[in-house]
C-alpha cells in the first residue's frame, strides 16, 4: 500500500482545502493509504473531522504553521513536519499551497522520502505581496522545486507562469485540474436571492484579491440600465467592512447582497442569472466550473487559468482585471441577449464534465503509481 502525506497551510473553506480533501479522502482504499497535516484553522468546512474520519485520513496538526511568514514559526512548523513524517514514513509527501509548499518540501528532504509532489494551487506572484516579498518567494520556489518530482498545476497556463519566472524544468509539470463533485452539483435546488430582477452574483472569500471591490464599483452602471438589478456576494472575509463601506458611499447598499458564509453555494449559484468572477488572480476557479455545471452565463476576469477553463472565452465572456466599466458591460450584455447567453451556458455544460472530482483522483493516482515504478517504494 502506498502512503501518501499531504501537508497544506490550513483547511479553510475553499478551492484549495476542497481540492485537497477530495484528493486524500476518494483515492482507492486497497491501493492508498492517505495522511493529512495541517496548520491551525479557523473556518474549516461542515462536517470535516468527521469526513477524514469515516474516509479513514488520519491527521496530523502543524501547530506552528500560518500562513504570514514568521521565521521562527516557521522552523518549528518545518520540525514539526519532519517529525510526522519520521512517525508515518511516507512513499510520498504532496504539498499543497505557498508555505506548506515549501516547508513541507523541505522536511521531506531532510528526511529523505522518496517522493516529493508539490501543488501550488494557483500562485502568489501577483496581488498578494509587495514586490520584495514577492522576489522572495520566487526564489524559495526555484530552490523547492529542485527537491520536487513532480509540479502539479490545475492548468497549463499556470505551468508556463512558473517556468516563465524561472520555477523548475518543463519535465517537471504535470497539468491535473482540480477537480468538483459534479453529481453533488446537480442536485442544488435554486435558492433566489432576490424576488424580482435579475440576481448577478459571486462566490469567493472577501479579500482584495477576488476583485469584489471592482464589481462593486461596476453596480451604478448596471443599475442604470437594469433598475431591478441584484448584486449577491457570497462569502465572508477581511474585506466586509470595508466593501458594505464602499457601497454606501456608492448608494447602492440597498441593491447589493451580503450573504457571508453559506454552504449551500451550488444552490445560490443555481438561482442565479449571471455569474461572475472577477478575481485579480486565480489559479483556475473551481466555481466556475459549478456555475459551469449549473448551466449560469459567466462573465470573468481574463487572469490565471481562467481563459482556459473558459475555453478562451467560448463558455464565458472574459474581461480585463480590475475594471468595473467592463464587468459592467459584459453583465448587461449577457442580460439584454438571452440567446448569447444560451449558447455560452450551453457551451459550460459541455465543459463542466472535464473538472470532474474522479478525473482528478483518477489522474493523481496515475502520477503516483508512475513515480513508484520509476525507483519502487
Amino acid at each position: 500500500m502506498i502512503r501518501v502525506l499531504h501537508i497544506i497551510t490550513r483547511l479553510d473553506v475553499g478551492g484549495s482545502t476542497e481540492n485537497t480533501v477530495i484528493s486524500a479522502t476518494q483515492m482507492a482504499r486497497g491501493d492508498f493509504r492517505s495522511l493529512l497535516a495541517f496548520g491551525p484553522t479557523a473556518n474549516p468546512p461542515v462536517g470535516l473531522t468527521e469526513t477524514l474520519s469515516r474516509f479513514g485520513v488520519d491527521s496530523y496538526p502543524i501547530t506552528h504553521l500560518v500562513r504570514s511568514i514568521r521565521p521562527i514559526a516557521d522552523a518549528r512548523a518545518m520540525l514539526e513536519m519532519r517529525a510526522v513524517i519520521r512517525q508515518v514514513g511516507p512513499h510520498i509527501v504532496h504539498t499543497h499551497t505557498s508555505k506548506a509548499g515549501f516547508l513541507g518540501r523541505l522536511a521531506a528532504r531532510r528526511e529523505r522520502v522518496p517522493h516529493i509532489i508539490h501543488t501550488p494551487h494557483g500562485h502568489v506572484f501577483h496581488g498578494y505581496f509587495p514586490p520584495t516579498i514577492t522576489r522572495g518567494i520566487i526564489l524559495l520556489e526555484r530552490l523547492a522545486a529542485r527537491w520536487t518530482d513532480r509540479i502539479v498545476t490545475l492548468t497549463d497556463a499556470e505551468a508556463e507562469q512558473h517556468l516563465a519566472l524561472g520555477i523548475g524544468r518543463r519535465e517537471q509539470f504535470v497539468t491535473i485540474p482540480s477537480g468538483v463533485d459534479l453529481d453533488e452539483i446537480a442536485s442544488a435546488v435554486p435558492v433566489r436571492l432576490a424576488p424580482h430582477g435579475p440576481v448577478i452574483g459571486t462566490v469567493g472569500r472577501l479579500t482584495s484579491i477576488k476583485g469584489h471591490q471592482h464589481l462593486i464599483d461596476a453596480v451604478p452602471e448596471i443599475l442604470r440600465r437594469y433598475p431591478a438589478a441584484h448584486v449577491a456576494l457570497v462569502g465572508d472575509g477581511e474585506l466586509r467592512q470595508a466593501l458594505t463601506g464602499r457601497t454606501r458611499h456608492l448608494g447602492v447598499d440597498g441593491r447589493v447582497i451580503f450573504t457571508g458564509h453559506r454552504e449551500n453555494v451550488a444552490s445560490l449559484i443555481a438561482g442565479m442569472d449571471v455569474f461572475v468572477l472577477p478575481s485579480l488572480n486565480e489559479g483556475m476557479g473551481r466555481v466556475l466550473v459549478m456555475a459551469m455545471a449549473l448551466g449560469k452565463p459567466i462573465v470573468a476576469s481574463r487572469v490565471g487559468g481562467v481563459p482556459e477553463l473558459l475555453g478562451q472565452g467560448e463558455a464565458g465572456l472574459l474581461v480585463p482585471p480590475a475594471d468595473p466599466r467592463a464587468l459592467a458591460d459584459a453583465i448587461c450584455t449577457l442580460l439584454a441577449d438571452p440567446v448569447r447567453a444560451k449558447a455560452l451556458l450551453e457551451a459550460g455544460r459541455l465543459r463542466a464534465p472535464r473538472y470532474s472530482a474522479q478525473g482528478m483522483v483518477d489522474s493523481l493516482a496515475r502520477l503516483y503509481r508512475e513515480l513508484i515504478a520509476s525507483n519502487g517504494i
